[in-house]
């Protein structure tokens, strides 16, 4: 039988060969009956995952609860650093973008109609596109009325990007709407005229050991 020690390293293992959150679920799939008796494989996962938050403590790297799963990731005071192993530019977004991301967030679900009616412009196809492609807004339905206009709602991969475990998370839409305002994204005005991505913080990819430059709104 496998002692909570070893349980404790094939966790540590396992997370940091995965390339994304790892449930607990798929963590305890990991050992046999065999391998732990009559332990319950879920609560030694839990304990082990209790225990590397701990000894992750203080250290460069954490352990982080997403709603995918746990992951480590490089803490976020030292993305700066880690940031120049990299040699692409990690993207970066237009304010009108991460307006339209934080009224999805926030009102959703919500149509484009919605979303032009608060922000009193149009929402241009290209900013539609990049929040689908970059896997945080999905279509979740039709609203029955006239043309039933295509709802839009967030993604799992939106509250992992954004290290979030439910949206119950998310700061109020106010303090979001006052960080797309900071002069940061001002300079970040032609999305609805000219299509372009560009301009405004990065949402990081969060990956696991690894560049990890988030968004403000995101922060815990």
């Amino acid at each position: 039988m496998i002692d909570p020690d070893h349980v404790e390293r094939i966790v540590e293992a396992a997370l940091l060969a995965a390339d994304g959150p790892v449930s607990i679920a798929r963590l305890a799939n990991l050992f046999t009956a065999d391998e732990l008796g009559e332990r319950n494989a879920q609560t030694m996962v839990r304990t082990a995952l209790d225990t590397l938050r701990h000894r992750t403590a203080g250290r460069g790297y954490e352990l982080v609860r997403v709603a995918s799963g746990f992951r480590f990731q490089v803490r976020q005071e030292f993305g700066p650093w880690v940031s120049r192993l990299f040699d692409e530019r990690p993207p970066r977004y237009s304010r009108a973008l991460l307006e339209t991301l934080a009224l999805i967030v926030h009102r959703q679900p919500v149509t484009r109609g919605d979303i032009e009616q608060v922000r009193g412009v149009a929402v241009s196809s290209s900013i539609m596109r990049t929040l689908s492609e970059r896997g945080w807004v999905q279509a979740v339905g039709q609203r029955e009325t006239p043309g039933r206009p295509t709802l839009y709602g967030t993604t799992r991969r939106f509250l992992d990007d954004f290290n979030l475990a439910s949206l119950d998370e998310l700061p109020p839409l106010d303090e979001l709407q006052s960080f797309v305002a900071t002069p940061d994204t001002e300079d970040a005005q032609g999305e609805e005229t000219a299509g372009a991505d560009r301009a405004a913080p990065n949402a990081g990819d969060a990956r696991p050991l690894a560049e990890v430059v988030q968004l403000p709104i995101a922060d815990q």
